[in-house]
Formats: structure tokens, sequence, C-alpha cells
């Protein structure tokens, strides 16, 4: 098939792209590299299946629609605004990006009848209980634009798939890592923590630490989006993928340095908007996908540690 990855040259996006070329798919990858690398993609490109890159935006209604002219059967739309504190300081960025380019795409994708997958994300949902997993009918809460802007994105891809019939899926997957994840950004705190270790510096916690994630490697979540966009029982569907285990910031911080004395606390930069507990339950994913992930957190870190040593993973 002939196959669009948006923020392709982002971390998840090049395991997709990796994925998607290992089963001989064709693929085409637009992203504007504000929050990525083309270097993420070198290792592709002599691949006859990657057909071409395109440094460019998704707000470029031209460039969106010349690239669906290539006859593009399936579109994974990876490319976000994602930092919660950014949404915070610059909310018309989050809208832009995350509202008015899902609709550029979904408006190409109407036209050419191609499937669209949206990446959702797990911070639009609301607080869960203490013994409670979050599944696809949890109540939702965006407390942060960045999250608001991401589900009107959901909605609006529901709204062409049930006012147009597109076939559209919406993923949400908790809190992805792994390699060629940067280190510098909200969101990747496991590649943070590995990164100040090796270095011999303090591990730096927002908050006193007892905020749950749950951890989702990313050749797993690669996995769960290439499951989903290839499903049609998953059409009009939402699905989440987690590991299923929470774990607290705190014991994630131990288990990496394993020093209770190289672990410090300082007051949180947006404690408004952030989530206590957050715990996946994927039994749609398992039921609808045939979709388990098979990495735990500890080989995760093994593997995420050795690539930010530069070894082989």
């Amino acid at each position: 098939m002939n196959i669009l990855v948006t923020g392709g040259a982002g971390f998840i996006g090049r395991w997709v792209v990796k994925l998607l070329l290992k089963k001989c798919h064709d693929i085409w990858v637009l992203d504007n590299l504000s929050n990525s690398t083309e270097k993420n993609l070198n290792e592709f490109k002599s691949d006859p299946h990657f057909k071409n890159f395109v440094k460019g935006d998704i707000l470029d209604r031209f460039t969106v629609s010349k690239i669906f002219k290539n006859k593009i059967d399936i579109c994974i739309h990876l490319a976000a605004q994602v930092d919660v504190q950014e949404s915070l300081e610059d909310p018309k960025k989050a809208l832009d990006v995350n509202v008015i380019g899902t609709f550029n795409l979904l408006e190409e994708a109407r036209k050419h009848n191609t499937k669209f997958v949206l990446m959702g994300t797990c911070m639009v949902y609301d607080v869960a209980s203490a013994s409670k997993s979050i599944d696809e009918n949890h109540p939702v809460k965006p407390l942060s634009p960045y999250a608001a802007s991401k589900l009107s994105a959901e909605l609006i891809t529901e709204s062409y798939h049930y006012g147009y019939g597109l076939p559209t899926v919406i993923i949400r997957p908790f809190n992805t890592y792994g390699p060629f994840q940067k280190s510098n950004l909200e969101g990747s705190v496991v590649g943070v923590f590995i990164n100040r270790n090796l270095a011999g510096k303090e591990l730096v916690v927002y908050g006193d630490g007892t905020q749950t994630r749950d951890f989702l490697y990313v050749e797993d979540c690669a996995d769960f989006i290439v499951k989903a966009a290839f499903s049609e029982r998953a059409n009009g569907q939402t699905i989440n993928a987690g590991l299923g285990k929470d774990i607290s910031i705190n014991e994630l911080a131990f288990m990496i340095t394993n020093d209770k004395n190289r672990i410090k606390h300082v007051p949180h930069h947006h404690p408004q908007a952030e989530i206590q507990k957050l715990l996946c339950n994927s039994s749609k994913a398992k039921e609808v996908l045939n979709w388990v992930p098979h990495t735990s957190l500890v080989e995760g870190i093994k593997r995420t540690e050795k690539s930010l040593k530069g070894d082989p993973i």
C-alpha cells in the first residue's frame, strides 16, 4: 500500500516507518523537523519502498494536497504540538497545529478515500481512582490547551467517519519511551532520567513524585499503530494501548539510579495540568487488534540505556 506518515522523522514515527518498510509498503514522510531530525530516517533511504521525505508542514495545504496525489491508501497522522507547558504558554500554536493541521489532512483523506489514523493522547482523560485503570469509556477532562486541541482533533476525525463514511481510527498510546526519543522534552522522563544517571547528575522529579505513569516501549507502540492502520474492525473506533502497569515517578527514578540521595524534588511547573494516575486498560486493543505489549519496563529501560550509550540495541 501507499502510506503517508506525518511526523515520520520523529521518535515514534521513525519506528512506524521502519515497521512499514519491513512489511514492504511504499512510504512517504511529511515532517517540518521542528521537533525531529531527518537523520532518524537515514537508514531507510536506500530502501526502494521509501518513496520520499518531504520537509513541510501540515498547515500548508498545497504541500499536503501534493503528497496525497500519490494515491495514498493510509495516512498515519503523528505530527503534532505535544508539549503541555508550551501549549499553556502558546495555546494558539497547539490549536493551529493539532486542530487545523488535522483538518487539512482529513480534507485530503476525504477526497481520496484514504484511511486516517489519528494519534491521540492519554492526556485527555480525567483523573482515575487509585485502583482503576483507564479504558476508552473513561471520562475526558482536558487539563491543558494541548489536551483540548488533541481532543478537538479526535472529534473532528470522528465527524469525518460518521459524516462522510471515511475509515478512521483514533489511537491513544500511553507514555511511550525508548531509543531515538529526545531526552529534553516533556513526556520523555525515562530518557531524561537515564541520561542524567549516566552523566552522574541528580534525577529531578517535579512535584512529590507520587504521580504514576504507564510506560509503553516504542516498538510495542509502533506495532499497535500499524495493526490499527490495517484493521477494518478498528474503523470508527478509539483504542488505548499501554503496558497495563503503572509506576510512580519516584519509583522510576530509583529503578534507574538505585540511589535515593541522587533524586531531587522541585516544584511542578504546571501542577494544574498534571494527571495523578495513568494506568491503561488495553483490553480493547487485544480484542479488536489482537495486540499485546511484549516489552517489560525493565527490558525497555535496558534497551534505551544501550541506545543512549551508542551501543547496538
